[in-house]
């Protein structure tokens, strides 16, 4: 019976470590995510990383996945900061928040395919009346 309790603990504690190593890898790959949406965007990266904020599940085309939402800080002249937000699905940018030029409000585009390009995509009003 010990040997059973020992190695359920064993697994429990590897499943621990395989979802943390996830995490982190994941963290970077938003990170890239970020640095590349700033630099589209005219924007700068502050600090030069971005935080985990939730983790969501989302429904697309009939189907759930789960997305993470990453908050990070930009500023359009260096003097400012504005806060930020990136939803990740997978290795794939879902969606981000960007603010407004000269305003402190976000504004949301959904990405319509793997890499993001400002005339491929859509605003979040035009994708929930389509859903």
């Amino acid at each position: 019976m010990s040997s059973f309790t020992d190695l359920f603990w064993l697994f429990a504690l590897a499943a621990g470590i395989a979802s943390w190593y996830r995490l982190t890898r994941a963290r970077e790959v938003a990170v890239k995510a970020a640095t590349a949406l700033c630099k589209r965007h005219g924007l700068q990266l502050l600090d030069q990383s971005v935080g985990l904020r939730s983790i969501r599940l989302q429904g697309v085309d009939g189907a759930r996945r789960l997305e993470r939402c990453y908050g990070f800080e930009v500023s359009e002249d260096g003097q400012s900061r504005q806060a930020a937000r990136l939803w990740m699905a997978g290795n794939e940018v879902a969606s981000f928040s960007l603010p407004l030029s000269g305003s402190p409000e976000l504004e949301t585009v959904v990405a319509t395919d793997s890499v993001v390009h400002t005339g491929n995509v859509i605003s979040l009003a035009d994708r929930r009346r389509l859903h």
